[in-house]
């Protein structure tokens, strides 16, 4: 099984960050008491520019549920397209190829889902099975790499595409002053990714094997991180317990995980890690004793979109295909944390 080709799609409209934090500001001019924070709050998780769906003074005009989640569609799409199309192209293969597709979101909703509707716009073949997926927020990434692992480890002559879209700017609370919520909106991007997974038995893309994966949920944490969905749309629930679990969880599992295959830490020249926010990889260093410059693409990642929730890993895998590439044989890992709470592995080999 090997992850054959990835690729992102960013959203059009790029902004500094002190520019989004300027627009705030007005959104905000009722709350003063939670502007005198927000500065700060938006300087402390380490993004200098994100890619937003749509232009700033958008969103001011905006103000329902059902606005924010129709433009949540249509940008989707376009998104979703883009990233499969270059995904596929560097695969070396064509839309029809695809036997199975995993599409996974958090911020948006949409009946029939985003898949189903590129089943259409790209010609994917009437046959394909779809699998979308809900709720996991930034884990989905690695998890919805894992499911379609495990699908081509079932039939290893087929070819499964995992698509991701996060459009975490539509999901913004006019309304929600909240210390969660102004980091929020300093931390998470727009953008899309897409992944080719196949079967053992054919040789398109030059991709990593997969080893090995493995799914850890947390009992009773379902408080950490997550979306309280009323009238009003998705509003967000982000602990400030998510570095602790990162700590003192995570990377017991990832030691654990590796120890089954008689591999330690020190044996991955590679860590792709979703960018949860500079303490949380802080955490992930520190607990796996990593060195500095091991989630350097991670920590830059972050800079330059923000957080994209799923498409971050994905977003971090297509860099290190770029730019550090290990040499054929080294080991790799993927991690990434979300709701639940839980984890998703996976022990490569490149």
């Amino acid at each position: 099984m090997r992850i054959a080709a990835v690729a992102s799609a960013l959203a059009p409209h790029v902004y500094d960050q002190a520019t989004v934090t300027s627009f705030l500001h007005r959104i905000w001019s009722d709350y003063p008491d939670a502007l005198r924070r927000m500065d700060a709050l938006h300087e402390s998780v380490a993004v200098k520019r994100r890619h937003l769906a749509l232009p700033i003074e958008a969103y001011a005009r905006m103000t329902t549920f059902g606005e924010f989640n129709d433009a949540w569609i249509a940008c989707s799409l376009d998104l979703g397209e883009r990233a499969v199309r270059a995904a596929l192209e560097r695969a070396g293969l064509e839309p029809r190829d695809v036997d199975a597709i995993f599409f996974s979101t958090v911020t948006g909703l949409a009946v029939p889902s985003i898949d189903a509707r590129l089943v259409n716009r790209m010609g994917l073949r009437s046959d394909i099975k779809r699998t979308p997926l809900f709720g996991l927020g930034c884990v989905a990434g690695a998890a919805a790499l894992s499911r379609a692992v495990d699908y081509v480890r079932g039939d290893p002559n087929a070819v499964a595409v995992v698509l991701t879209v996060e459009l975490c700017s539509l999901t913004l609370q006019r309304n929600d002053p909240s210390i969660a919520n102004l980091i929020s909106t300093g931390l998470f991007g727009d953008g899309a990714a897409a992944a080719v997974v196949v079967g053992a038995n054919r040789t398109e893309g030059s991709g990593p094997r997969v080893l090995d994966t493995r799914s850890v949920f947390y009992p009773d944490t379902e408080d950490v991180m997550g979306w309280s969905i009323s009238e009003n749309g998705l509003k967000i629930i982000l602990s400030a317990r998510v570095p602790t679990m990162a700590r003192e969880f995570l990377c017991d599992d990832v030691t654990r995980f590796l120890a089954e295959h008689d591999i330690a830490c020190a044996d991955i020249v590679s860590w792709v890690c979703h960018p949860g926010g500079p303490k949380v990889l802080d955490a992930i260093r520190d607990g796996l004793q990593l060195p500095e410059d091991a989630l350097a693409l991670s920590r830059e990642s972050l800079a330059e979109t923000g957080n994209l929730s799923s498409a971050s890993a994905l977003l971090i895998f297509e860099k290190t295909i770029e730019r550090r590439r290990p040499a054929s044989g080294e080991l790799g890992m993927m991690l990434a944390m979300g709701p639940g709470f839980c984890s998703e592995l996976l022990l490569l080999k490149w």
